[in-house]
């Protein structure tokens, strides 16, 4: 599996590994010579990334659970030392979407996506930065585009992603006297299980449907697409290496100059 070598010898672990931009990260730490420790909320999504990067010759094992349950965390970590001796890098991927504004989302909805999108991260960090300082190395939090920008009725979400950026900078701060960077990715539109399902909810539910539904999310992108979770991986993995070694603290728009566009537009030009 590796191309390239410049994470040989090292260890990422990964929540939110089984899926979407979680799993991208895997394939691109595990392709860099990494082992994985691959985290999902169920077994057999867990064992199929796992399988994959083995099948290719790399080197991974995997931890199901709640993200949302410090137990999950300390099994993360006693299996990445068990099975690899140390850990060096931390990609926290693991999210939940949810919808409504401030009276339709309910109190429990609002917990719950705090609980994994937020506490999630936190636990994370708190269970595997022990081992990370030992080997100076690294954590990227996935937030998202809209913890700077929003779109309506995400109030639940949008807030979580707005804490995450808020929590970057404070680890950022914090780690830095151990040689530990860590960093947000904010990704746009990326074609991941939780935006078909979001394309699903917001189209008529036909393939179909939910293809052009994607398709017009695209659109709102200059580049005109939307994201894959392997591009987002590979920045992942960036962050991870020396070539970002003066990075840390950062916010990092992967999201296809979706940031960069005003609403506004000129009129087409006559003649």
């Amino acid at each position: 599996m590796a191309q390239s070598r410049r994470h040989a010898g090292k260890v990422a672990v990964i929540t939110g590994g089984s899926a979407g931009i979680g799993r991208g990260a895997v394939g691109a730490f595990a392709r860099d010579g990494a082992a994985v420790v691959v985290h999902g909320l169920t077994t057999p999504e867990v064992d199929e990334v796992v399988a994959e990067v083995t099948a290719a010759g790399g080197r991974a094992v995997g931890v199901a659970g709640d993200v949302a349950d410090p137990e999950t965390h300390r099994r993360l970590v006693e299996t990445a030392l068990a099975e690899f001796g140390r850990i060096d890098h931390l990609v926290a991927a693991a999210g939940m979407q949810t919808y409504g504004d401030a009276v339709t989302t309910t109190p429990e909805d609002f917990d719950r996506v705090f609980a994994v999108n937020v506490r999630g991260v936190f636990l994370a960090a708190h269970a595997a930065l022990p081992e990370i300082r030992r080997n100076h190395g690294t954590v990227a939090i996935i937030s998202s585009v809209q913890g700077v920008a929003t779109q309506n009725n995400v109030v639940g979400y949008t807030s979580t992603k707005g804490a995450l950026n808020a929590m970057t900078r404070a680890l950022a701060v914090d780690e830095a006297e151990y040689g530990v960077r860590v960093n947000a990715i904010l990704p746009g539109s990326v074609d991941t299980p939780m935006l078909r399902t979001s394309a699903a909810t917001w189209s008529d539910g036909t393939p179909q449907g939910i293809e052009e539904t994607i398709a017009t999310w695209g659109r709102m992108h200059p580049l005109g697409r939307v994201g894959t979770p392997e591009e987002v991986g590979g920045v992942c993995a960036f962050l991870a290496s020396e070539e970002a070694s003066f990075i840390t603290g950062a916010e990092l728009r992967v999201d296809g100059g979706l940031l960069s566009r005003v609403a506004a537009s000129l009129p087409e030009k006559k003649g």
